[in-house]
Parts: C-alpha cells; sequence; structure tokens
C-alpha cells in the first residue's frame, strides 16, 4: 500500500480564509504534506485541481466545498463534499437532497464538527449537525481541530492559551463524536467513514499596534491529518491521482494522525482471515477465525476496540495481534505523551467483521 499524508477542511480567501490555493499549497509543502483538500463554504472554485510545485515538494491540491444553510436557525449542517463535479449549494436547504445531489455527482460527503460547542465568551456559536434523519452520507469528521478548541477554552485563561500556544492545544477527538460514532455505526449497520480535518482560516486579529495570526496554516497542516492508503504508488497523473486518493477515501482505507508529537508514517491496521489479508474500512467474513495485526511507528498506548469497547491493550509492542471468532466492528485508537499530557495519535477507522 502507498501512503500519502493530507490535512483537509481548509478555508481560502474565496470564502473566510486568508490565504490564496496557491499560498496554501506552498505551506503544505513546506508541512510535508502529499495534499490538501480545500473546503470553501458553498462556493466550488473549479479547475484548481491538481499538482503544484516540482520534486519533493509536489502538492496535489484537490478543491471541495463545505456547504450549509446560510439561513438556518439555529445554525449548523455543515458538509463537506469532496469530489462532486458541480456547485452543490443550491440544495443547502435540505440536507438528504444536498447528500443524494452530491453522490450523483460522483461526491464523497461528510458531516462537518457533528457535534460542536459553542464558546459564550467570545461570541462563538455552535455548528454541529442535527439532520440525523438523513442518511447515505459517506462519513463524519472525527477530528475538528478548531471545534476542539472552542471544547476546551471555555475559561479565559484557557481560551488565551490555546490560541496563542497551539501546540499545547490539541488532545483528540471529542469523547461525545467518537461515541456518536460507534453508535451511527452500529445502529446503522454501515461502514461510517472517519477522516481529520484541520478547519484551517488563519485567523488575524488586531491587538492595539500589533497583529496577531492565530492557529497559522503551517501548524495544522503538521498536525491533524488524514493519512490515505492507496493500493499503487501515485503517479504523477492527475486524474489518475486524483481518483485514487478520492476511491481510497470512499472506502475508509485511511486514518485520523495527529503527527505534531511524532510522525504516524507506517501505521497499520489489517485482519487475516481464510480469504487473505484486509486492512482498515474492509468488510471480512468471521467463519474461520480473525487473527488482527496492528504496527506502531513506536510503542505508545494501543487499543483495540470493538463496537466501542476496549478489547485489549497493549503500551510496550510496536507490533499487536488479537486472535477471534467474535464478529463486531474493530478499530484502534492510540495515544502518546506530548507536552505534559496524554494525547491521541492514532485513530484508524474500523475493519468490519460482519456476517
Amino acid at each position: 500500500m502507498n501512503e500519502t499524508k493530507f490535512a483537509l477542511h481548509i478555508h481560502t480567501n474565496y470564502s473566510d480564509g486568508n490565504a490564496s490555493h496557491k499560498k496554501l499549497v506552498e505551506i503544505a509543502a513546506d508541512a510535508g504534506l502529499d495534499g490538501i483538500i480545500t473546503t470553501d463554504h458553498n462556493i466550488l472554485v473549479k479547475d484548481l485541481d491538481g499538482y503544484y510545485g516540482e520534486g519533493k515538494n509536489r502538492t496535489l491540491l484537490i478543491v471541495g466545498e463545505e456547504v450549509h444553510d446560510r439561513w438556518l436557525v439555529p445554525p449548523g449542517n455543515h458538509l463537506l463534499i469532496i469530489g462532486a463535479d458541480q456547485e452543490m449549494s443550491p440544495f443547502a436547504s435540505d440536507p438528504q437532497q444536498l447528500i443524494d445531489q452530491a453522490r450523483r455527482a460522483g461526491g464523497l460527503t461528510f458531516l462537518a464538527h457533528p457535534i460542536e460547542h459553542s464558546l459564550d465568551r467570545f461570541n462563538e456559536q455552535a455548528y454541529p449537525w442535527r439532520a440525523w434523519q438523513a442518511r447515505g452520507f459517506s462519513g463524519i469528521e472525527l477530528w475538528n481541530q478548531m471545534s476542539e478548541y472552542k471544547s476546551v477554552s471555555q475559561e479565559l485563561s484557557a481560551a488565551v492559551r490555546n490560541a496563542l500556544f497551539p501546540k499545547w492545544m490539541s488532545i483528540g477527538p471529542l469523547e461525545e463524536t467518537l461515541t456518536l460514532w460507534d453508535h451511527l455505526i452500529t445502529s446503522r449497520r454501515r461502514p461510517i467513514i472517519a477522516i481529520g480535518g484541520v478547519d484551517a482560516h488563519e485567523i488575524k486579529k488586531s491587538i492595539g499596534p500589533f497583529r496577531i495570526r492565530l492557529y497559522p496554516y503551517l501548524h495544522h497542516f503538521k498536525s491533524v491529518r488524514t493519512h490515505i492508503l492507496t493500493s499503487e504508488e501515485l503517479s504523477g497523473d492527475i486524474i489518475e491521482d486524483r481518483k485514487s486518493i478520492l476511491d481510497a477515501l470512499k472506502l475508509g482505507h485511511c486514518f485520523v494522525a495527529y503527527d505534531l508529537p511524532a510522525p504516524t508514517d507506517g501505521f497499520r491496521f489489517s485482519v487475516n482471515n481464510q480469504e487473505g489479508q484486509f486492512i482498515m474500512g474492509d468488510r471480512v467474513k468471521v467463519e474461520g477465525g480473525l487473527t488482527f495485526q496492528i504496527r506502531l511507528p513506536q510503542k505508545n498506548l494501543c487499543r483495540l476496540l470493538k463496537d466501542g469497547k476496549i478489547v485489549k491493550e497493549w503500551s510496550d509492542r510496536q507490533v499487536c495481534t488479537h486472535i477471534t471468532t467474535e464478529t463486531g466492528v474493530y478499530r484502534v485508537e492510540v495515544y502518546i505523551p506530548y507536552k505534559r499530557k496524554q494525547r491521541g495519535w492514532i485513530f484508524s477507522n474500523p475493519i468490519y467483521a460482519w456476517d
């Protein structure tokens, strides 16, 4: 498998961000990313998908969209749409129609910040997903870095510290979102793909004569990422490679990572049964037994979960195995000590052991 590192959910100066697409791919190259997926609010900026830069600095840009109903009260129902070939904002008022139209246009759909808290001290509203009757979306944004900021910055001192020293802020996906994800999968009995989003805007503030940038793009691009596993190495052809990335996302062949404490490159979660080997995102048959294998870039606290509950835990191994005959939805969480706290490091997509 070929592993690529992407930052997702990024805003440019076409909506409420503070950089051009060209500038963003330059920053992404500096951050060591293979690609970025931009998602401006209610606008699909066309004809920009492609490779930018040369050699090791070559970066793939895919342009998506974040669609929401501007008139919804209370606000919410933001949907990330990736890979659609047409503008989707005309369908924003009806979430089900929006999801259906995006799928017909070849797009993947992810619920943006499905659970989010308001930050009343700074008049920051919450924008959670509310249309839970909707069906057919591809997945959810499991970890949204800017939504996390709202949740962990309720006290003034925390808000200031997290804004000025962002490396100290991120802990992991909200526990509520992890619980929601497990519930959606088991209750709807279908794969729900998890991605990580930075929700990057690079906020600019003026304090007296001073101008500061809060959560600069470079910080975002070095932190919460989605690692995508394609069956073949990317060729350099934009049409082929764009399709490979989108196909891998559609299958859930990816994991959410916090690469700031340490690189997560090389993490693998797989299972063997009598039919062969399968990876995260795949469905497998339990008949004959299952052997799960987890490969870590370095030893850290690793948990194997089934249907949202921990079934095994390791802290002293880079290769972890578990043999079972039980059906269920299996996924992995890995935690790493960083800046005096235990922080989320890796969150795999599940392997679905359903008969």
